[in-house]
């Protein structure tokens, strides 16, 4: 350097070429490699580019049963200037020439990827180094935290770092895979199950990457539905291998509740009601039977196992929201994320309306379903308008702030229970139209309603449901050709 300094030795990313090279080679010796190592690595592992666009093309025309050898790839080569660089198009047939043995080919991979983690670590590194050492008024180190920790979560369980197009032969396959699992389940359901046959069956289940909203106003059962749902997704999870070749949940899933307005303790208490059908109110006064507590006690052990975790922290930023969710994500397994309720979740930074906030949070919480690739819940309350109407059933204008939340969920449902404003209407006995609204009374009895008011991939429409407000509980409906007899399920 000018002032006789030694400059800084600048050092190549990590990199194996020869390691490529030998994967192409016996690639096109034997298309059947293909098949060894495209679940260990991907075009853009490879550090030549060149060498990711060869493996690319030669993929794309395996996956269309052609055969991908030097002479068949040698026309998608001939005015790619990286290749005229090297030669033109011989070089595939040098790379065939000198292929390895096939048996040697899932370790080069297991190489090249193992290289490719180390290069995005590198640029991650250099990333946190460069935001760190700027020191600036809207950067704060804590969100600069959260960003690394997105970023790391993105490298390790996807085993890229950056996203970006994919091809659409990609996402075909991707859809195909998952219409391929339906179909084999034999008309079973798409998604997760939330335990109710009927929402089951308007819903196709709980999929995954999907904002679903839960609305309704105060004491309709909001948060008494997401706990039935929750805990019936724990309930019935098992572990086994997925149809795509991974291990995760087959059947139910692990939960993660996100409950801002109750705490942890209040909410275990709704599903140890539930479940061992003691009045809740009995719980919190202290005043069980005997018996009843023994049942308390009973469903508190074998309920003590199930993947069911509840945060508690009130008035969590969006971007740390989602880094628990990542990490619950990473240390335990999640299925499904409930956040109760929407509008107590905080922005990540002040804005200057709340229409504004709200929909910084209704975009966070989708991103959180895309990233995690689960269903999120979230529960929302509506306003007050709904009670200056006569017919009070929710409709989607009723969401506060309704424009955000109502364009970014892919589900809006309403939780509604008529029974509820027919008892604040109830005349004296001796009023002549007692005997009509009694009549109504009975008809309504533990009956509730879950309006779909926007489904993207399906029908809108109600679903009827008994609700038992003793123990706040949800479930389906009796039907004669389901349960034989009897008035509820």
């Amino acid at each position: 350097m000018a002032d006789g300094s030694q400059a800084p030795e600048i050092q190549a990313a990590p990199h194996n070429i020869e390691a490529e090279q030998a994967i192409l080679g016996a690639l096109m010796v034997n298309n059947d490699v293909y098949d060894r190592v495209s679940s260990i690595i991907e075009p853009h592992h490879f550090f030549d580019p060149l060498h990711g666009r060869i493996f690319e093309t030669a993929g794309r025309r395996i996956a269309k049963n052609a055969l991908a050898t030097p002479v068949t790839l040698k026309p998608f080569f001939e005015a790619d200037p990286a290749m005229v660089e090297i030669g033109g198009p011989a070089y595939l047939a040098r790379l065939a020439g000198s292929a390895v043995s096939i048996f040697n080919v899932r370790d080069y991979a297991q190489t090249v990827y193992d290289l490719a983690l180390r290069r995005d670590l590198i640029r991650i590194g250099e990333e946190i180094s460069a935001k760190a050492t700027s020191v600036e008024v809207d950067s704060e180190p804590s969100d600069q935290i959260v960003d690394a920790e997105q970023q790391l979560y993105t490298l390790g369980e996807k085993g890229k770092y950056e996203g970006g197009f994919q091809s659409f032969l990609k996402a075909a396959t991707e859809a195909v895979d998952v219409a391929n699992a339906a179909y084999q389940r034999e008309g079973g359901l798409a998604g997760i199950s939330t335990g109710l046959m009927d929402m089951d069956k308007k819903l196709g289940g709980l999929h995954p990457s999907d904002l679903l909203i839960l609305a309704g106003r105060p004491s309709m059962g909001k948060t008494s539905l997401a706990t039935n749902i929750a805990f019936n997704i724990a309930k019935a999870y098992k572990k086994g291998e997925k149809h795509d070749g991974s291990e995760g949940a087959i059947d139910g899933g692990c939960v993660g509740f996100f409950s801002l307005e109750m705490s942890a303790e209040q909410l275990a208490t709704r599903v140890l009601s539930e479940q061992s059908e003691v009045a809740s109110e009995k719980i919190r006064r202290g005043e069980m039977e005997e018996g009843e507590f023994r049942r308390f006690v009973e469903a508190a052990r074998d309920l003590e196992r199930i993947p069911l975790f509840i945060d508690d922290t009130p008035a969590l930023p969006i971007s740390t929201l989602a880094a628990r969710a990542r990490r619950l994500k990473r240390t335990h397994g999640l299925d499904v994320l409930i956040v109760d309720y929407l509008q107590l979740v905080r922005p990540a930074t002040a804005k200057d309306s709340r229409v504004n906030e709200v929909s910084e949070i209704t975009q966070g919480l989708k991103a959180i379903a895309k990233e995690l690739e689960i269903p999120v819940i979230a529960l929302s309350q509506l306003s007050r308008q709904v009670e200056s109407r006569d017919d009070k059933r929710p409709q989607l204008s009723d969401l506060r702030e309704s424009g955000s939340i109502e364009q970014d969920a892919d589900v809006v449902m309403f939780v509604f229970r008529e029974e509820y404003y027919h008892e604040r209407i109830k005349p004296p006995e001796d009023d002549p139209t007692f005997p009509e609204w009694a009549e109504k009374a009975e008809r309504l009895f533990r009956r509730a309603e879950a309006i779909i008011g926007k489904q993207r991939h399906g029908p809108i429409g109600t679903v009827e449901m008994m609700f038992d407000g003793r123990f706040t509980r949800f479930g389906d409906l009796a039907q004669p050709s389901r349960h034989g007899s009897g008035e509820f399920g």
